[in-house]
């Protein structure tokens, strides 16, 4: 029985490595064969990395890599090695796809700015949202807004909008007022499909266990996770036995290694995730484990 979870366990990660480095090559490729040639950059670090690339001729792959390294430490101290391992991975692959394309001719041209707008826009939030649903980042600024939110009265997405709007007033200054307002519009598209693909990076989960080892589970969310957990008795519907369940909020990056720690301890807990549209009071904050 173990050997067949730690099979499954090995499966899954090098299921989720290659859809992470996927995402993250067609990020790159939206990139390089869609925005870049045209003048329009997406926002945090990436954007952040464009224009210094545009301005100081270093290789795109290098920034993106070099600038987002804090982040990636910052992310294994507050989320978990599991996020900082395939954070680290895609960023790794974005950079590596970035280099290999890099100088590709561009699959639009400067006549078609709207097109340039929805199909970089969209290519880039399917990348980045796929990179996000398999527990990696590609930006740094994503981590960064996370730990900001948790210390003042504003959520996740009004922290990387406020990010965003000196980035991409910055890149006003530098491509030019309408070449900014291509960016943010770019933005705004892949933010949307990034939604359709992945929760918010805002939105807290509910999460709800039925196991025969609940307190084994209970202890490693507490343990791994830093999260508080609530047991509450109940009794099955069918079986009329006394079951169980564990209750706890976690927020969305968090979602992949909660399941993967319920199912080292038992692969046939039932689960139940929703989204929770507000969190309040109680011990909600995350306890600092490391």
């Amino acid at each position: 029985m173990e050997g067949s979870t730690k099979k499954q366990a090995k499966s899954d990660f090098v299921r989720r490595v290659i859809f992470i480095i996927l995402g993250a090559a067609l990020a790159g490729y939206a990139l390089e064969a869609v925005l870049i040639p045209n003048s329009v950059i997406d926002g945090g670090v990436t954007g952040v990395s464009i224009m210094g690339n545009y301005l100081f001729n270093i290789p795109l792959g290098v920034l993106l890599f070099v600038l987002n390294l804090p982040f990636i430490y910052v992310g294994y101290k507050q989320v978990g090695k599991t996020f900082a391992i395939f954070s680290t991975i895609g960023i790794v692959a974005l950079s590596a796809s970035t280099v290999l394309m890099h100088g590709m001719e561009p699959i639009l041209g400067e006549k078609d700015p709207l097109l340039v707008v929805l199909s970089g826009g969209v290519m880039l939030g399917v990348g980045i949202g796929i990179v996000l649903r398999n527990g990696g980042a590609l930006d740094g600024s994503e981590v960064l807004a996370v730990l900001i939110s948790r210390n003042i009265p504003f959520s996740v997405g009004d922290v990387i909008l406020f990010i965003n709007a000196f980035i991409f007033t910055g890149a006003g200054f530098i491509y030019g007022l309408e070449s900014a307002l291509y960016s943010a519009a770019t933005y705004y598209i892949a933010k949307i499909v990034i939604d359709v693909i992945q929760v918010g990076l805002e939105s807290s989960k509910s999460v709800q266990i039925i196991s025969k080892n609940t307190r084994e589970i209970g202890q490693a969310l507490q343990d791994r996770l830093g999260r508080g957990v609530t047991y509450t008795a109940g009794t099955g519907g069918f079986s009329n036995e006394p079951v169980e369940l564990i209750h706890c909020i976690i927020t969305r990056m968090e979602e992949n290694k909660v399941l993967t720690i319920v199912k080292e301890h038992d692969p046939s807990a039932f689960i139940v995730i929703t989204d929770v549209a507000e969190v309040r009071g109680g011990s909600f904050k995350k306890r600092n484990i490391h």
